[in-house]
């Protein structure tokens, strides 16, 4: 759980951790950008061993991810953009809320994403058959229903242009 008034202080060093919640997951380094004590902002390059083509974005070595985590909502937004600062879009993470503590966020993936490109036009649901397969419905009824509420909200924000208000 998030340490109550654990803060992440900006410039600081965190390792950032994405859980699946059927296994283990994988952990980066970040630096701190701002955290309100909700809203937790960090900034990390790509951190796979290799590029990755998705077909509707290819995340590559230099790219830079704001990460964007909330201690109270079922999402995390990831800002994408390449080294030289062009925006690609934003990949959104249905997760559980955020556990902040210091120096580190541990955020658990439950299945669903949502692709936003930079110029919003394309939107994309994504790994509903995943959610699906998860199980998570049956184990998790009321946690299940969180995460596909998540998603409209997420959806229905960029659909109407209000994802960047969100991210302040």
């Amino acid at each position: 759980m998030s340490t109550p008034n654990a803060v992440l202080r900006a410039g600081s060093d965190v390792t950032v951790t994405l859980v699946k919640e059927s296994r283990s997951g994988i952990g980066y380094p970040a630096v701190a950008v701002r955290d309100d004590g909700n809203h937790a902002v960090v900034r990390a390059p790509w951190a796979a061993p290799s590029d990755r083509d998705f077909g509707f974005v290819r995340f590559e070595r230099g790219d830079v991810f704001t990460e964007h985590y909330w201690r109270d909502r079922w999402f995390a937004v990831k800002e994408v953009r390449t080294a030289d600062g062009v925006l690609k879009g934003w990949y959104c993470d249905i997760t559980r809320p955020a556990e902040i503590t210091p120096g580190a966020v541990v955020s658990t993936d439950l299945d669903l994403d949502l692709w936003v490109s930079a110029d919003g036009a394309t939107v994309l649901r994504l790994d509903e058959d995943e959610f699906e397969e998860s199980g998570l419905a049956g184990r998790d009824p009321g946690a299940a229903a969180k995460a596909c509420a998540a998603l409209d909200e997420l959806e229905q924000l960029a659909r109407g242009g209000g994802l960047t208000g969100l991210l302040g």
